[in-house]
């Protein structure tokens, strides 16, 4: 499977919220190379070039992964510690964007190096424009990281 370069993965169990996130990037025309998988171990294989996505390359990380933090077979807080801790993907900026109340998923995502943390609004509008303004500060006002190969080392 030769997946073509993303600007945002979508990580979500939630296909309501897929496609909310999805009508409401896609509204904006903030993002048309969106990527949506349904659990923490296919995002794993999909940053990690592995299983079905082996074809896909390192050269063409996601400009900005949303991460639900509750997912089935590897959970939110796994997938967040893998990409972190690989010096190949850990500058993709990855917003937790989760139903989650609990003060200890906040305090983990940060300590495991999440860039933000939101709590999914229940409300539809209030969720589209969450994403909409999620997506106008990741991919438009914010300033990736250039390519990893081009850092300089110390």
């Amino acid at each position: 499977m030769n997946t073509p370069e993303v600007d945002i993965l979508l990580v979500d169990d939630s296909q309501d919220d897929l496609d909310l996130a999805l009508h409401a990037l896609r509204r904006e025309n903030l993002a048309n190379k969106i990527f949506a998988v349904r659990d923490g171990e296919e995002a794993l294989d999909f940053i990690f070039c592995r299983n079905a996505f082996a074809e896909r390359s390192f050269d063409n990380p996601p400009r900005l992964i949303l991460l639900d933090w509750k997912l089935p077979k590897v959970d939110g807080a796994e997938v967040l510690s893998q990409i972190k801790g690989d010096p190949r993907t850990r500058t993709i900026p990855i917003v937790i964007l989760t139903s989650s109340r609990e003060e200890r998923d906040l305090i983990n995502g940060y300590k495991l190096g999440a860039n933000s943390f939101i709590q999914k609004p229940v409300d539809f509008n209030q969720f589209r424009d969450t994403v909409k303004t999620l997506g106008m500060y990741w991919l438009i006002v914010n300033q990736p990281v250039p390519c990893i190969q081009n850092l300089p080392t110390r």
